[in-house]
């Protein structure tokens, strides 16, 4: 069923459940969602699709929207969402939207401890999620104490098409009125840069984020999107698109498999796409060996990283020419921030990153205002005329306008140190923590996080800047300046990832080449340490931004020789040797010994099941010690050394965290 009493056309300020409810009743039979179903898998091994149409899912998000009422949920409830990325997900987004609740959408690949920090800091009302979600809640009580209503959707317990049954009887109401100032939902940061912190999004700020992406990048034949990012396809059925979910897992964005991403755009004659460089270099990859074409896809726009110029060039030969490229630069706190088509980029910009100037990120996006402020790690309260620096300087972005978010969610510390009142113009600025320059033709410049600038003895070094030097070598995949030790006297230290393929023995050579590239270049000479690393540790939500943090840790255990066990801790790892090679002599002992049987039962069940079970947290330990060692080999050792093996990983970490 259409909600009722949606006949005329939308606010220009209406939020997306209200946009959602009106292309409802303007294109009905228009698909609004074209998503995976494993019930309908092609002959040939291709992965079958479902296609929604407004009217359906409209009448579909109502119907849920009434459903979560009956539990309890309405206006301003705060609502933890632990369901996978798919058309579920977006399902009750949409209908948290129609309520006007609060759904609070976490990333689990963050950690099990911090995900759960999250929830409890801003105090959920409910819960919904999937089975396992909620047997970690039971697990966890304490954190989720505040939870009040509960929805299950899966496989058991109250599904989504349970949910919408119950909600299907009276007709629902029609779709929340929100004020500008209202929140709508409450998003977290990566958590890329220090802990994860809980942005409130307004409806004001969704209103000028759906602003910002339409008046940037589409026109009115780009009809049909490929969604990576959930919040993208909120978007998407917002301005009347067709969203279409690939078969992929959005949560390792990674891992997705371009093949199966070619195969959605060609079927579904996708014109469009919002995906991280993690997604479109292997696509580009793909595109490029296979021959395959892709003749519907107009346009594609990339973000959470800096996009190189190189995945540029990559993309426009693999896509039609007519089609566009944008980069867009932007946070969880301000999206888009600013933005960059390739066709732009590739041409003066393109010389900049070897040239130790940074990456052009472009010119502010339809609605942002940015200025460059002095660069500094105390609160700035209020907006001055001195505040900025003059142009061409280096120092830290600042953003205002309708995308921006105006706080954080009860974090009054991290307002205090993001935020600046502009009294005069009536407007609060938000600090990005990013530092850049603006040229002379208004293009915005990043020069790397402001956290992560490494200071000398001798003055700062800016991570990208510094980095776009060396990334031109034919055979670095990427580069990572870290700084060791204290502030004001760090050791910069220059991580290289090389590219597949590359033999170790080359190292020496390699080593010696990217000494003479730094040694011609001010931004990069005084890097002297080099240290060649398997794979970089990267961010959960894009795949793409490198946690320098992580890095900076591991470089000093190499450098410092902190990182190698003592000793002691070399001794101590007899004792699970030993046990294994009690259990290998089991034909040599005499069985009819009650004591030396129970023995080796208790050595088994220590040195299998108890050392299996420690393989999680040792995993969690190597991704925090970013020695870029590959799982196997990770579980392989915790089961040969148990936690003579890992534990000392795990207090490393946790004592760099504290």
């Amino acid at each position: 069923m259409l909600t009722p009493g949606v006949t005329a056309p939308p606010r220009q300020d209406a939020s997306p459940a209200e946009l959602l409810a009106w292309h409802a009743v303007r294109t009905p039979h228009r698909a609004a969602l074209v998503h995976p179903d494993g019930s309908r898998a092609a002959p040939d091994g291709r992965p079958g699709y479902t296609s929604v149409d407004y009217a359906a899912f409209a009448s579909r998000v109502s119907a849920c929207a009434a459903g979560l009422t009956r539990h309890g949920i309405g206006r301003s409830t705060r609502t933890a969402l632990l369901v996978p990325p798919g058309a579920e997900l977006l399902t009750l987004v949409c209908a948290l939207l129609h309520l006007g609740a609060v759904p609070a959408v976490v990333d689990p690949g963050m950690g099990l401890r911090r995900m759960l920090d999250c929830l409890r800091r801003v105090d959920v009302e409910a819960f919904i999620g999937v089975p396992a979600a909620h047997a970690l809640r039971r697990l966890h009580p304490r954190a989720l104490r505040s939870v009040r209503s509960t929805v299950t959707v899966g496989r058991r317990g109250d599904g989504l098409a349970e949910l919408i049954a119950l909600g299907a009887e009276p007709p629902p109401g029609p779709p929340a009125r929100l004020r500008p100032d209202d929140p709508a939902l409450i998003a977290y940061t990566t958590g890329s840069t220090g802990p994860a912190k809980p942005v409130e999004i307004t409806a004001g700020m969704l209103s000028g984020m759906a602003y910002g992406v339409e008046r940037a990048h589409f026109t009115a034949e780009l009809t049909r999107t490929l969604v990576t990012l959930p919040l993208m396809g909120v978007f998407d059925l917002a301005a009347g698109r067709t969203a279409v979910l690939p078969a992929m897992d959005m949560r390792r964005v990674g891992a997705a498999d371009p093949a199966l991403l070619t195969d959605a755009i060609q079927r579904f004659d996708v014109s469009a796409m919002f995906a991280s460089p993690a997604v479109l270099g292997p696509l580009s990859e793909h595109l490029a060996r296979t021959g395959a074409r892709v003749p519907s896809l107009r346009l594609a726009v990339s973000g959470g990283a800096p996009v190189s110029c190189a995945l540029m060039d990559q993309l426009r030969a693999v896509l039609p020419g007519e089609a566009r490229v944008f980069s867009t630069y932007g946070a969880t706190e301000a999206l888009p921030i600013a933005l960059i088509e390739s066709r732009e980029a590739l041409a003066g910009p393109a010389e900049g990153p070897a040239a130790g100037l940074g990456v052009c990120v472009g010119r502010p996006a339809p609605g942002q205002s940015v200025a460059v402020i002095r660069t500094g790690d105390t609160p700035v309260p209020r907006w001055t005329p001195e505040l900025p620096v003059p142009a061409g300087e280096i120092g830290e972005i600042a953003v205002s306008g309708r995308a921006v978010s105006p706080r954080y969610f009860r974090s009054p510390r991290a307002d205090a140190e993001h935020k600046v009142d502009d009294p005069v113009h009536g407007v609060r600025w938000h600090r990005t923590g990013d530092l850049g320059w603006i040229d002379g033709e208004g293009r915005i410049w990043f020069c790397g996080r402001k956290s992560q600038r490494v200071r000398t003895a001798d003055g700062e070094l800016h991570t990208v800047r510094c980095e776009g030097v060396f990334n031109v070598h034919p055979q670095v995949r990427r580069t990572a300046l870290v700084g060791v030790g204290p502030h004001g006297g760090q050791r910069p230290v220059l991580c290289v990832e090389l590219m597949p393929g590359v033999d170790a023995d080359d190292w020496p050579r390699i080593e010696g080449e990217l000494r003479a590239l730094g040694a011609n270049s001010p931004a990069a000479k005084p890097v002297q340490d080099f240290l060649p690393h398997p794979a970089f540790p990267v961010d959960v939500r894009h795949n793409a931004k490198i946690r320098r943090e992580l890095l900076a840790r591991w470089a000093d255990g190499q450098l410092t020789g902190s990182g190698r066990p003592t000793a002691a801790e070399r001794a101590l790892r007899a004792v699970p040797l030993a046990g294994w090679a009690y259990l290998v002599a089991w034909p040599l002992l005499p069985w009819e010994h009650p004591a030396l049987t129970a023995l080796w039962w208790a050595d088994a069940f220590l040195s299998v099941v108890v050392h299996a079970l420690q393989i999680p947290a040792a995993l969690r330990a190597e991704q925090e010690r970013a020695t870029g060692r590959r799982p196997g080999a990770t579980a392989a050792l915790t089961m040969l050394f148990g936690a003579t093996w890992w534990r000392r990983r795990v207090r490393g970490a946790q004592e760099a965290a504290a």
